[in-house]
């Protein structure tokens, strides 16, 4: 690490080996690091000295010994704490609250050999100018965001950590990404962890919206401003004054409704259809598209002015395709939920059906994803889903080649061998062995020799498994 001056760092961790090895890594010249196992000790520390910068690890729950907790009291001790966090197994959550309330970064465990360093020396870099900079801290709801948006990769951990960064403020947001992606649910939050989450969030999307309606869904109407308008209704703005409005597939609103969409952003004023009256509001607009928006101005589409309003901060989430370690993790998350609707036996993948899922391309991504799931747990006959119970394709089809096959043949194993776990008494082999040349017996005209060939086993031995009497259970030993 470079050599920064009278640097001072304290580095929280439970495990004493894990502190040994990050003070050796980051040892310096001019540089003090002083280790503690309990963060109770490591923030006494800090209030008594200050230190230039604090690592610790996040650790789950809500108690004094939590990464969270100990940031928090950082920062009400001195609102300038500069605080790295580190974890194996933060979430979603985790992430986002350490963000939004100060960190300058969370990083996974495993990556800290590669990335602790430079990041401890990029924080210690502008150490001076983030001092001269107070933040805003607002208290995070008493709920705390479902895990739904989901993701170890390095990607989803980049859109964490500008979530918790962007939900401190009132900065309009645009969010990018395909289609079935998980737009609105980051959109969502960020309202949930900003100061405005106490108020209504409500989500437009402007494509499922007849373009002569949109206009009144968003501001409003008098009664009598159209045909049908029989009564006056408040829009969107209205409804959400004082909170968030996210208004997804922005790039598909027509140009009469964008010039009034860009006075509330630079005014906060707004008329209802058919009202000369001006109304106020204070509404945080968030946006998002699937289109490149930079085109849609060139060609005319959108408006440029509009466009600059709304692009404040650009949140870009990454298709499935380009984090596939976080499909297995999803995958799962869905199995869990059908599982808990189905209030049945709790559901559970094998290996195989998992190795496809990871290998497929996802075109309709996360809601793809979930889809697929939810598919396959409605049409699933057992508890276990085999890789042939995955309908993959925009028509849940596959192709039956040879290896289709082979993986069908794999699939009824597989099913055997979880039927038979729930009944240990029975001897399975042998059982399987005399029932398989029974079927091939008949398959074959109860001919011996074609049988034989079929099976790959000796004349002799296709006579024994004929002649042998039933596979009995076996009582089991007490």
């Amino acid at each position: 690490m470079a050599e920064t001056p009278d640097t001072h760092l304290i580095i929280i961790d439970s495990d004493p080996d894990f502190l040994s090895w990050a003070a050796g890594h980051l040892k310096a010249p001019g540089v003090t690091i002083v280790t503690f196992e309990r963060p109770e000790e490591g923030l006494a520390a800090y209030q008594k000295k200050r230190a230039d910068l604090v690592l610790a690890e996040i650790r789950a729950g809500t108690g004094p010994a939590s990464g969270i907790e100990l940031l928090k009291r950082l920062r009400q001790s001195d609102p300038h704490a500069m605080a790295i966090l580190f974890s194996g197994t933060a979430t979603t959550s985790h992430v986002i609250e350490a963000m939004r309330l100060g960190a300058y970064d969370v990083l996974p465990k495993e990556r800290l050999p590669y990335e602790l360093r430079s990041v401890v020396e990029s924080a210690l870099t502008g150490i001076e100018a983030r001092r001269q900079k107070r933040e805003q801290t607002a208290e995070v709801p008493p709920e705390s965001i479902q895990e739904t948006i989901i993701g170890r990769s390095p990607a989803m951990q980049e859109v964490f950590k500008l979530i918790g960064r962007v939900s401190r403020s009132d900065a309009p947001v645009m969010i990018t990404g395909e289609s079935g992606c998980g737009k609105e649910l980051v959109a969502g939050a960020i309202h949930k962890f900003s100061p405005r989450a106490q108020k209504e969030f409500a989500a437009i999307n402007i494509t499922a919206i007849p373009d002569n309606l949109i206009e009144s869904e968003i501001f409003g109407h008098e009664k009598g401003s159209f045909t049908g308008a029989v009564n006056q209704r408040i829009g969107r703005f209205e409804q959400c004054d004082g909170g968030t409005l996210f208004l997804d597939e922005i790039g598909d609103m027509p140009l009469a409704v964008q010039s009034k969409l860009l006075r509330v952003l630079q005014e906060g004023q707004y008329s209802r259809v058919g009202s000369n009256q001006t109304l106020k509001t204070d509404v945080r607009v968030l946006a998002a598209t699937n289109k490149n928006l930079e085109e849609e101005v060139s060609k005319g589409n959108f408006r440029e002015d509009l466009f600059y309003r709304l692009n404040v901060v650009r949140i870009h989430i990454p298709p499935l395709r380009e984090r596939r370690e976080d499909v297995r993790l999803l995958a799962e998350f869905f199995l869990q939920r059908q599982s808990a609707r189905r209030r049945g036996p709790v559901m559970r993948f094998t290996d195989d059906a998992l190795d496809i899922l990871e290998a497929y391309d996802w075109p309709g991504n996360v809601r793809e994803l979930e889809n697929t799931i939810q598919r396959a747990c409605a049409l699933c006959n057992s508890d276990v889903l085999l890789p042939s119970d995955i309908p993959l394709g925009s028509k849940g089809t596959r192709h039956h080649g040879p290896a289709s096959t082979v993986t069908r043949m794999r699939d009824a194993l597989t099913m055997l061998v979880n039927m038979a776990d729930k009944t240990p008494d029975i001897d399975l082999l042998p059982w399987v062995e005399r029932e398989l040349t029974r079927i091939a017996y008949r398959h074959c005209n109860e001919d011996e020799a074609k049988a034989s060939k079929l099976l790959g086993v000796p004349a002799n031995t296709v006579q024994s498994y004929l002649s042998a009497p039933a596979v009995k259970k076996t009582k089991k030993a007490s």
